[in-house]
């Protein structure tokens, strides 16, 4: 029954206010689809408008359906969970695994995998079964993600992944091993990222793209044979969340990451300065070495600041100590 105290007399407002777990896009779709009744005085009609003004002392029904089956199917798949809840899933993602179905990968990704391990305490995300992907990581990034099983905390997610500790306590870290050596222990790239002019797979460092920052800071510095320096493991945090950002910026300061084929292949014979294990471990890596070890966030639900960090993968273990060894 709708109070005389509620903040706006519009219908969608007052549900969102009452029906937290809901998103205003959910609802909005539900009143359009006349899942909505209003009784006042005995008389009650069904109302399709979101901007209906409801009176105190009104009635509100709403018919949530049950959520549909998701759409791909669940696929069982092998996860390292590291944290779960009614709410949220975060996980240790593997190399390899795609995260969303698209053209080449229809099946076998991280929402196959998640569809069949959440099963159905999926309650419904804009009221399909399926988990809520609010950031990805690339196919071959290994680390930390976070996935909503509701509503509630699909909304809360986005709009924390949105302001990037901007005014909030998130955080997203990444290890990098990058070539050569920056001429500072620490800086920030702010430099705008768009898609490369001639590379549609690609992205750049291009004015009028969208805003990208990168906070970077060295940890350790590794020599060649020669004794001169030629890698660097580096932290990065992010202040935005672009497609490669990391992997862009790096390489737009003259260190791409080591094995990054896309936006490093000119620094293949780099790797003659390295010694044989080190050629060993990076030609085993097939991959950009990349890791997502640090995520810090605030539950949806309690607030709760929640803080996770995962350990390097081994082939990026195997990595660094060759390069080490090289010393």
């Amino acid at each position: 029954m709708v109070e005389g105290d509620e903040g706006s007399a519009r219908l969608d407002r007052v549900l969102a206010a009452r029906l937290p777990d809901l998103s205003r896009s959910r609802l909005k779709a539900l009143i359009l689809a006349g899942a909505v009744s209003l009784k006042a005085s005995q008389e009650s009609t069904q109302v399709r408008d979101p901007a209906y003004h409801v009176a105190s002392g009104d009635t509100i029904t709403i018919e949530v359906p049950e959520a549909a089956p998701a759409e791909p199917k669940g696929e069982e798949i092998a996860l390292d969970i590291v944290f779960e809840d009614d709410d949220i899933v975060v996980l240790n993602k593997p190399k390899g695994l795609v995260v969303h179905p698209a053209a080449g990968h229809e099946t076998g990704t991280l929402v196959n995998a998640l569809i069949a391990h959440c099963g159905a305490s999926l309650s419904g995300i804009g009221g399909v079964r399926r988990p809520g992907i609010v950031h990805r990581l690339d196919k071959d990034t290994t680390g930390l993600m976070v996935v909503a099983k509701n509503d509630m905390a699909h909304a809360s997610l986005s709009a924390q992944f949105a302001d990037h500790g901007r005014t909030g306590e998130m955080r997203r870290g990444y290890m990098a091993f990058a070539w050569g050596v920056p001429g500072r222990h620490r800086g920030t790239v702010d430099a705008p990222i768009d898609r490369h002019p001639h590379a549609r797979e690609k992205m750049a460092v291009r004015q009028g793209g969208r805003e990208a920052v990168t906070h970077w800071e060295i940890l350790e510095s590794f020599a060649g044979r020669d004794g001169k320096p030629v890698a660097s493991l580096i932290a990065c945090e992010l202040e935005t969340g672009r497609t490669h950002q990391i992997r862009v910026h790096l390489a737009h300061i003259g260190h791409p990451l080591m094995g990054d084929a896309v936006y490093g292949p000119h620094f293949k014979t780099k790797a003659n300065q390295l010694g044989p294990e080190s050629q060993a471990a990076l030609a085993a890596l097939g991959r950009q070495a990349l890791h997502a070890y640090l995520l810090v966030l605030e539950h949806p639900r309690s607030g709760e600041l929640l803080h996770w960090e995962a350990p390097l993968p081994e082939d990026l273990l195997l990595l660094q100590s060759a390069l080490k060894a090289a010393l």
